[in-house]
């Protein structure tokens, strides 16, 4: 299984980590949000998507409507274990194992998302937390696609990529602080 952004040995790369005034910010809901029924429905309507969390890419694919990419670190907000086998069929496309601290937004993540969409889509495991993922989702996915992600008690949320939104991601990545992190021994 490749492993993007992450070599055998150690090495460098860049991140962009979220500083605590950015906290908010981030926070704030960028679309629509719905819950049980209504949030399987839009679900199912969709064209072209991708998903961000464990929760809501599982449950796509269990609505038989799997998104082209998914990104899931293997645990939900409340830490418990997600079972792999959930995302057997993503990850019979392809799939893509990253490192991505908590936090940060890693080039080995973005550089991910832009193969897998490149290459027909697959799943990006994620060593760390996915939680910044959607914003690599919604750099990288063609206008009129929809990113999708879990807000923890509240639902899903629909996040329509258009170049609004395109333009919104890349002024908050901006505002994010590029450091280096290190990877291996």
């Amino acid at each position: 299984m490749p492993r993007v952004g992450t070599r055998s040995a150690s090495s460098d790369e860049r991140a962009w980590a979220v500083p605590e005034s950015l906290r908010p910010t981030l926070a704030e809901k960028y679309g629509p949000v719905y819950a049980g029924d209504e949030a399987d429905r839009r679900i199912r309507a969709l064209g072209l998507f991708a998903t961000c969390g464990d929760r809501v890419t599982a449950r796509a694919i269990e609505l038989g409507h799997p998104p082209l990419l998914g990104i899931v670190d293997y645990k939900t907000r409340r830490r418990e274990p997600v079972a792999p086998e959930l995302f057997r069929s993503l990850a019979a496309r392809r799939r893509v194992r990253v490192s991505n601290p908590p936090g940060c937004l890693t080039e080995g993540l973005r550089v991910a998302v832009k193969e897998l969409i490149a290459e027909g889509g697959g799943l990006i495991e994620v060593d760390g937390e996915e939680d910044l993922g959607s914003l690599a989702l919604i750099e990288s996915l063609p206008a009129g696609a929809t990113v999708i992600y879990g807000i923890p008690g509240e639902g899903v949320s629909f996040v329509r990529v258009d170049a609004v939104s395109k333009e919104h991601v890349r002024h908050l990545i901006s505002l994010m602080v590029l450091r280096r992190i290190r990877h291996g021994s």
